[in-house]
């Protein structure tokens, strides 16, 4: 197992952090993500394996691969990649049920799961791949908010890892990747605009963002919801910008542990 962690202090997206003046949890500013832990290859019967923890959401990703590709691809050389996301027992403040005993499917986890999907595909050349699928599982260990986005920026390393594993079996005969990408939440609570909210913050917000982007500084999706009441273009500008802040962290922290042995 490979591990890089960052240090005790919350990574900040300014050499002068914003402090809080509403209090956030650990004492952090308004700018700064929770503590980051970022471990790869800790699963080697994955393609490629992550693991990421951002404050206590605690998320597991693997990547295997498949040498076919969905009914709808067949014949037109090019793969493809899916993601399947869930929230282990346990893994927030009350139980949940496992997917495979709902009555029905969880709207939620195939929302996330689409989202996750999308993420991964804006840096994956699906014509480089040929006619295979990669599949990547984000499992909640631990949920605090922000699953999704750290699901993605974890998803990423593994994703990486599996492209290389692939192209040392010889399975693939280039890189399919052409970038990286990561994710973050950002919102307006108590009047404040927020980086990586937790639960509670979550909870409060007025206004709620889940923000992907590549490393060329260019965004992939936004998700945005008034929950507490209509926000104006200057107030989503400012949650772009706080986004694409700690999203240079992320990247960065990602480029970090990509680089070890």
């Amino acid at each position: 197992m490979i591990s890089r962690s960052s240090s005790n202090a919350p990574p900040s997206t300014s050499s002068t952090p914003t402090p809080p003046t509403h209090g956030r949890r650990i004492g952090r500013g308004v700018d700064e993500l929770r503590p980051l832990r970022l471990e790869r290859g800790i699963n080697p019967h994955a393609r490629g394996s992550a693991l990421i923890a951002l404050g206590n959401t605690e998320v597991y990703c693997t990547v295997g691969f498949e040498g076919r590709v969905p009914g709808f691809l067949r014949g037109r050389g090019r793969g493809w990649l899916t993601a399947e996301y869930a929230m282990l027992p346990h893994a927030g403040r009350e139980r949940n049920e496992r997917d495979a005993w709902r009555a029905r499917p969880n709207g939620r986890g195939q929302e996330i799961q689409r989202f996750l999907g999308r993420a991964l595909r804006a840096v994956l050349d699906l014509e480089a791949l040929g006619e295979s699928t990669l599949l990547v599982d984000c499992d909640v260990l631990r949920a605090d908010g922000g699953t999704r986005t750290a699901a993605v920026t974890g998803a990423y390393v593994a994703l990486h890892d599996a492209v290389r594993t692939l192209r040392a079996e010889g399975r693939l005969n280039g890189d399919p990747l052409h970038g990286a990408v990561a994710a973050v939440s950002v919102g307006i609570c108590h009047g404040e605009i927020l980086l990586d909210l937790d639960y509670e913050e979550d909870r409060e917000a007025e206004v709620d963002c889940n923000v992907v982007m590549n490393d060329l500084g260019a965004f992939v999706e936004i998700q945005g919801a008034a929950e507490g009441h209509a926000f104006h273009r200057r107030e989503l500008d400012a949650l772009l910008d706080r986004a694409a802040g700690g999203i240079r962290v992320l990247l960065e922290a990602q480029r970090r542990v990509l680089s070890s042995p």
